[in-house]
């Protein structure tokens, strides 16, 4: 019997290939800066200036296989994992930066449907709530094989 955080429990998510899946496609990087790790990044960095930002968790990136395309065409980036990165209070200050100083456009919150996950969620609506500017906040859970579970604007 499994005990512990049901984003630790192991999943097999193996399938077969099909012949359209098992085809070699190139898909060109939508990457336009770095670094996207939330301690490495300056949230003064002229790529966040009235830009979309996507605030994603680590996993997103490899469970949705059409990410680049959906969520980082266009957008700046900030990764973190709310389980495993210590100090997140630097987040929320990251965060209100982006929104007061960079005066970004959108922001995106990009989770996986593991409870651990919503801190994510948690953290942006902090420095949100502690912003004095206003900005629109879209929040999107992916399943662990990357199908959209939930996407609300908060």
């Amino acid at each position: 019997m499994f005990e512990g955080c049901p984003g630790s429990k192991m999943v097999d998510l193996r399938e077969k290939d099909t012949q359209e899946e098992a085809a070699s496609v190139k898909i060109k990087s939508q990457l336009k800066q770095w670094p996207i790790q939330m301690h490495l990044i300056s949230p003064t960095a002229p790529y966040f200036e009235k830009a979309d930002v996507a605030l994603v968790a680590d996993c997103v990136a490899y469970a949705f296989g059409n990410f680049h395309n959906d969520y980082l065409k266009g957008r700046s980036i900030g990764i973190a994992c709310p389980k495993l990165d210590s100090e997140q209070e630097i987040y929320v200050e990251k965060i209100k930066s982006w929104i007061e100083g960079a005066k970004i456009n959108t922001l995106t919150i990009l989770i996986m449907q593991v409870p651990c996950c919503s801190g994510l969620v948690r953290l942006a609506q902090e420095a949100i709530q502690s912003a004095n500017r206003k900005v629109p906040v879209k929040y999107i859970v992916l399943g662990l094989q990357g199908e959209i579970l939930q996407e609300e604007w908060l």
